[in-house]
């Protein structure tokens, strides 16, 4: 079982999503994105101003799905991808901003050593997990505020 999830730069979980653990990481990224919903007075936002990604999720794919919703992608290129090197204008890349995506690595590394039922999953359902992982998710925002 993946968990699949979309944090904000304080560490604040927007978007938790459960899949099978065959799957690859990349193949559900337009799925969390498109679930994405901001509550603010009006409208809510479901456009983030960037996209903070490790180097797994260097998809052409990807980028073309940030490009079109005008979303900046600050992804690394992954260099297992390419045999050499590519032609034309080279991908978005800033280093300065990239280092807020250690709050993604956090927000796992909490759910993983405060909840060691999530660690390892027990749960035979996925609605049992899914149910334990936002509970999980609550208790972590309400530490935060």
């Amino acid at each position: 079982m993946k968990i699949h999830a979309c944090v904000s730069c304080e560490g604040f979980p927007l978007i938790i999503q459960i899949s099978s653990g065959k799957e690859h990481d990349r193949q559900h990224f337009i799925e969390v994105m498109e679930d994405i919903k901001v509550k603010t007075d009006g409208r809510p936002r479901t456009r983030p101003l960037e996209v903070l990604a490790d180097a797994a999720y260097d998809d052409t794919e990807i980028r073309q799905y940030l490009r079109s919703r005008a979303i900046k992608s600050n992804i690394p290129i992954n260099t297992r991808n390419s045999k050499r090197k590519k032609r034309g204008r080279p991908t978005r890349f800033d280093e300065e901003t990239y280092h807020y995506r250690g709050t993604i690595e956090r927000f796992f590394a909490w759910l993983k050593m405060g909840f060691r039922k999530l660690a390892s999953r027990y749960e035979r359902l996925n609605v049992v997990f899914k149910g334990l992982l936002d509970i999980a998710c609550f208790l972590l925002c309400w530490k935060k505020v």
